[in-house]
């Protein structure tokens, strides 16, 4: 068993005291259409308490970090579960002090609470491991940013799309399009419920673009689209010779000694213990629902979004990329470089403050709480929604995992508590205590 120490800090919830020795990271062989953004970014809910959250302009003077306070970050997560998030875990490190508290229910079975350092499906947090090795690869000069995807991966794109840059795919700003709707998924509970260990290979994926328009000329816009992100990890498999999974195991995993984190094969449903279950509220034919159990389901994101880890692996991954370990200076600076360009996504960017400009950079997303600007990004599959972001001199730095029971982002609300409660802003009153959550009426477990 891996026994690496940990920096201590305070913690109140469950923590493991032993784990069963993880498989090692196999090839991600199929994989699905791309996956929408999470709803759960701290910009889209709105807040129960006041908190600024916005795409700051430049990377600017590092704003005074008020001082932890770990009463208001559980206060902040208070009231789980809910009739919509069964639970949470939540990590603040950094030079400006440290906490992890979890909150809710883990296994409804049981009814113990989640694992602070429990494993979870980081769904497009994924992007960030796929950018940093095709960054690798670029300072290795494998790969040249500038020359075009067709170059690398001639007759991967339609014939009449034009040039589409590489480093475009990383920022956002190729015009891909979504692509067709090829599963019949409708976006329901029960859809995926029933089809939770279905996958497509990464073929069909880019082929779902076939008939479908450019959304607009490369480099002139942003928009997120997990399409980027599939181009890109075929791009890295093309360029090495080794599959996706083998490259980020050999790039990032073991050199950080990340005991937590792996590519999945798309056969490979499992979530090892510890780790939090995750449900979706499914509707029945009488007009209630049930809990359905979809911890195990096929990670067929893949380099967009297939990736397992815990919050302690995501902490020393960001402390690792953000602090220059993983990228020499040029690359480095990719990562807080946001192209100055439109935004055309609907689901980032679109808080008033960003004034419809684009605020990804290559690999990151770049936001604003109460003056204080972090880079990081969100991740959401069924059951799981997550987040890592941290100041760039890493002085506070924040993971969480939480485990919503339906698809529409009702744990933004807590999301907003949270931001408010890690990065107060100077003039808030304490948050006032939230409501008392409504009874929860027993439900039959799939």
């Amino acid at each position: 068993m891996n026994t690496r120490a940990r920096a201590a800090h305070p913690v109140d919830g469950p923590r493991r005291t032993g784990r069963p020795r993880r498989a090692t990271p196999a090839v991600a062989g199929t994989l699905l259409a791309a996956l929408a953004v999470s709803t759960a970014t701290p910009a889209l809910a709105a807040p129960a308490a006041p908190v600024t959250v916005s795409a700051s302009v430049g990377a600017g003077a590092a704003a005074p970090l008020p001082p932890l306070d770990p009463a208001a970050i559980r206060q902040a997560v208070a009231g789980l579960p809910d009739a919509n998030v069964n639970g949470v875990l939540v990590r603040i490190t950094g030079s400006a002090g440290s906490f992890a508290t979890s909150a809710g229910v883990g296994d409804r079975e049981s009814g113990e609470r989640p694992d602070v350092d429990g494993r979870f499906r980081i769904g497009s947090i994924s992007k960030v491991f796929t950018a940093t090795v095709l960054l690798q690869l670029a300072a290795e000069h494998r790969v040249d940013l500038d020359a075009t995807v067709q170059q690398y991966l001639p007759g991967l794109l339609p014939a009449e799309y034009p040039p589409i840059k590489v480093g475009q795919l990383l920022n956002h700003t190729s015009g891909l399009p979504g692509g067709r709707n090829t599963t019949g998924d409708d976006g329901s509970t029960g859809w995926f419920a029933a089809h939770r260990y279905d996958s497509l290979t990464p073929e069909q994926v880019v082929a779902a673009m076939k008939g479908e328009p450019m959304s607009f000329a490369p480099g002139t816009a942003q928009q997120y689209n997990g399409q980027n992100t599939y181009v890109a990890g075929l791009l890295i498999e093309r360029l090495t010779g080794h599959s996706y999974a083998h490259e980020v195991e050999r790039r990032i995993v073991k050199p950080l000694h990340l005991r937590d984190t792996t590519v999945p094969a798309a056969d490979d449903p499992r979530l090892n213990r510890p780790a939090a279950h995750g449900y979706l509220a499914v509707p029945g034919p009488d007009g209630g629902s049930r809990l359905v159990d979809v911890t195990e389901q096929s990670p067929w994101p893949w380099a967009e979004g297939g990736l397992i880890s815990s919050a302690p692996d995501l902490d020393r991954f960001m402390t690792a990329l953000l602090g220059g370990r993983l990228l020499p200076p040029a690359e480095q600076q990719a990562l807080f470089t946001v192209p100055d360009v439109p935004n055309h996504s609907s689901s980032h960017c679109n808080t008033p403050a960003d004034a419809g400009r684009a605020c990804m950079s290559t690999g990151l997303e770049r936001v604003e709480i109460n003056g204080v600007t972090l880079w990081g990004k969100t991740g959401s599959r069924p059951g799981y929604v997550s987040g890592v972001f941290a100041t760039r001199d890493l002085a506070r730095k924040m993971v969480y995992s939480f485990n919503p029971t339906g698809l529409q982002g009702a744990e933004g609300r807590y999301i907003q508590r949270l931001a408010a409660a890690v990065l107060p802003a100077p003039e808030q009153a304490p948050a006032a205590k939230p409501a008392p959550a409504p009874a929860l009426k027993p439900v039959a477990a799939d």
